[in-house]
């Protein structure tokens, strides 16, 4: 089994639901100690957001709330796939439902940069 370290890592944006609020201009910068691994994000329609997450084995079960450059404060939770890829590079791979106002459901994917 691969120990994932995600302390000083930084992520992008591969794809996303429609609905998510994140763009290929948010970078991600993660940290890590012990099961808890946590991270802050903006650009693009992030004006800030954080991540608490959990890891357990190749998932991370996350909480993550943001402020957006149109002023809306939103807050979700997601359950984080993570794989190498062919660089030996994480990928996440999320699937996310947001618990402020809507609730709707949606997909995302990240590639540490």
């Amino acid at each position: 089994m691969t120990n994932f370290n995600f302390n000083n890592k930084r992520f992008i944006l591969l794809e996303n639901s429609k609905n998510g609020k994140v763009n290929s201009d948010t970078v991600f910068d993660y940290q890590h100690d012990g099961n808890l691994v946590t991270a802050d994000y903006h650009g693009g329609t992030v004006k800030y957001g954080k991540i608490i997450a959990r890891l357990e084995g190749a998932e991370l079960n996350m909480l993550y709330q943001c402020l957006t450059m149109d002023n809306e404060l939103k807050a979700g939770k997601a359950l984080a796939k993570i794989t190498l890829n062919k660089h030996n590079k994480m990928r996440l791979k999320l699937d996310w439902q947001w618990l402020t106002a809507e609730g709707t459901t949606g997909t995302s994917e990240y590639v540490e940069m």
